[in-house]
């Protein structure tokens, strides 16, 4: 007996059988930049769709027409709101007093902008052991916000920042299970430096230059790996007081280079600060503010970072003109002790404000017997012990619990989820006022690493994969791993200048 079976309107992924149109065979999945309108769509990919078919086992055969080739809109993008008048609140010069709650939808927008900003490292960073790239960004740093589709932001991508694997933390750093094709011996992409455009900058009444730092890949499981103990944060940073202690693994991935690599041959700390004097000068005259982002541990990358700037007084500029530095990080942990803290909040000024979902572990490392909850009499007679922490700044705590969308026993990894944070962003109004969706956000972006919506949402678990994990047909039609644009190490010719001018060569 004939079987029939017909399928309407089916959409099959068209791939030629060349390197040509690569990019768009292989399209950046989309991250979480549209505000307004779901993103259910594939960006860039090359669709066909097929009139109904019609199977009949008499032939085993499928006979399919193909009537149109169509490529995917993009959702419309939520245009930058203007915040010339307010950014300066919106950026902590009163401490976020009465904008959090309830939360100022100024504020929302603003921490999502940079919350998705801190997304991009993970979206476009290659984690893949069995790709030759392992450990690199996925995109040439002319094009980063074009091929995440993230263009409407207004910035663009000036320097990338690498950091040494040399250190013990194993979690952070990728590499390629083909050792004769690893890309770098001793590096990781670690994030980039970005600045905002002349439109832009109009909106944000400041030239704002974003320091974005990229986390870890494996969720919470990098905690484990922290030597937990508190070190001088001077000599690697210098600092005139001693008593400043840092934990000890964060300062060595922040200040650690390797000579012999192109990549890392300047720590972090080098790339990111001659970058920022760079840029600096460069907008000499105009207003410019550093904002630092980052989740999990590039949360603590960016708290240690402007500490730096200031430290070193960067923020200052000709005429003791100051340049606004403030940090929003998200699910970060405790980074120093109370030392830090002061020297930190009331000598330089930095504003930080922390997102974190109180059912995550991470914020509550290290120090997780005495921190600025321990008792007072308890906290300041342990001062001096290697493993006394506390936070620093302002706390903006959610609740995943308070979401309908997601699973309330959802485990630890989807507790620290940055696209979990974005998505308690978009529906939290205030303390006890119930979720509501502010923008429309997508929120099948939640499950795109993690399995954290509930069931009714109907969105599968971890769907954010790579078309044939990453393999094309070549010329003779072999499937193959691609080359991607030459890594260029992407030191700009004057960073020996500006490190001579800050004493750090």
């Amino acid at each position: 007996m004939a079987v029939m079976a017909s399928t309407a309107n089916m959409l099959i992924a068209f791939q030629p059988n060349n390197n040509a149109n690569l990019r768009k065979l292989q399209p950046p999945p989309s991250i979480s930049s549209s505000l307004t309108t779901p993103r259910k769509s594939i960006n860039s990919t090359t669709l066909c769709k097929a009139t109904t078919s019609t199977i009949s086992t008499n032939d085993s055969s499928l006979a399919s027409t193909i009537t149109e080739l169509q490529e995917t809109p993009s959702p419309p993008k939520q245009p930058q709101p203007d915040i010339s008048s307010v950014w300066r609140k919106l950026h902590g010069e009163d401490n976020w007093v009465g904008l959090l709650d309830p939360m100022d939808p100024r504020l929302r927008t603003e921490l999502i902008r940079y919350g998705e900003m801190a997304q991009a490292c993970y979206d476009s960073f290659d984690y893949d052991p069995y790709s030759k790239y392992c450990g690199s960004c996925r995109y040439p740093r002319e094009e980063f916000f074009e091929l995440l589709d993230m263009r409407h932001l207004g910035y663009s991508v000036s320097r990338y920042i690498y950091a040494t694997a040399n250190i013990n933390l194993p979690k952070f750093f990728r590499r390629s299970r083909w050792p004769h094709k690893l890309w770098s011996q001793h590096a990781n992409w670690a994030g980039y430096v970005a600045v905002s455009d002349d439109e832009t900058t109009k909106k944000l009444g400041r030239r704002d230059i974003t320091i974005a730092w990229r986390g870890t890949v494996t969720h919470v499981e990098w905690v484990a790996d922290l030597m937990n103990y508190l070190r001088p944060i001077s000599p690697e940073v210098a600092c005139d007081d001693p008593e400043v202690k840092v934990e000890a693994g964060f300062l060595d991935l922040y200040t650690d280079r390797e000579p012999s690599c192109g990549y890392c041959k300047y720590s972090a700390r080098q790339q990111v600060l001659a970058e920022v004097k760079r840029l600096i000068e460069k907008y000499e005259d105009e207003e410019v503010s550093v904002t630092i982002t980052g989740h999990s541990l590039g949360s603590a990358m960016a708290i240690l970072s402007a500490f730096d700037i200031a430290e070193t007084g960067l923020n200052v500029k000709k005429e003791n003109k100051s340049v606004h530095v403030s940090v929003i990080t998200f699910s970060g942990p405790r980074v120093g002790n109370l030392r830090f803290k002061e020297r930190l909040e009331s000598k330089h000024g930095i504003k930080v404000l922390r997102v974190h979902n109180t059912h995550d572990m991470v914020p509550k490392s290290p120090g997780f017997l005495i921190n600025e909850t321990s008792p007072e009499w308890l906290f300041k007679l342990a001062q001096g012990l290697p493993w006394s922490y506390t936070h620093v700044g302002v706390d903006l705590e959610l609740d995943h619990k308070n979401s309908p969308y997601l699973n309330p026993n959802g485990d630890s990894a989807c507790a620290h989820n940055l696209e979990a944070h974005l998505h308690l962003l978009d529906g939290y109004h205030g303390r006890k006022r119930e979720f509501e969706s502010s923008s429309g956000r997508d929120v099948a972006l939640v499950n795109k690493d993690c399995d954290f919506l509930r069931d009714e949402e109907s969105v599968p678990p971890a769907w954010r994969q790579d078309l044939n994990r990453g393999l094309v047909r070549g010329p003779h039609g072999r499937w193959m791993q691609p080359d991607r644009p030459t890594l260029v190490h992407d030191h700009p010719q004057d960073t020996d200048l500006h490190l001579n001018q800050l004493g750090l060569l």
